[in-house]
């Protein structure tokens, strides 16, 4: 690895879209959501290491998402939401594009019921010989 991708990859900027876009971490936004917990009971509801969940937790706190704070001898994480608001506001604009475009097209369907429907005119063949 050359040292500028090292430099990117420590770098790399964590968003709030990278970090719904595992089910694991949504799923552990849906737990502390709910309430506080600490890194073992959040741990505990997963079939995957305490080292792959602490990866998961890491990027949520990098991101925002969550916060950790020491209450007596344990480490609690505590969900931010309010980042999530990013994702609403993207989510918001093009569910405004896709309404206005679909507003558009049932116009236009209603356009092509209202025309009257022509008649074709011309010989019509039998079946007969």
């Amino acid at each position: 690895m050359f040292v500028t991708d090292r430099l990117h990859k420590n770098t790399m900027r964590r968003d709030v879209f990278q970090a719904i876009a595992d089910p694991t971490r949504r799923e552990i936004l849906n737990m502390l959501a709910h309430k506080s917990l600490n890194l073992n009971a959040v741990a505990g509801q997963f079939e995957m290491s305490r080292p792959a969940i602490s990866k998961h937790i890491k990027l949520l706190t990098e991101c925002g998402l969550i916060t950790i704070h020491p209450q007596g001898r344990e480490r609690l994480c505590e969900a931010r939401l309010e980042k999530l608001s990013e994702v609403s506001d993207w989510v918001e604009r093009y569910r405004k594009f896709w309404s206005d475009k679909l507003d558009a097209l049932e116009g236009y369907l209603h356009q092509l019921q209202a025309k009257p429907k022509q008649k074709k005119h011309g010989k019509r063949k039998s079946s007969r010989r």
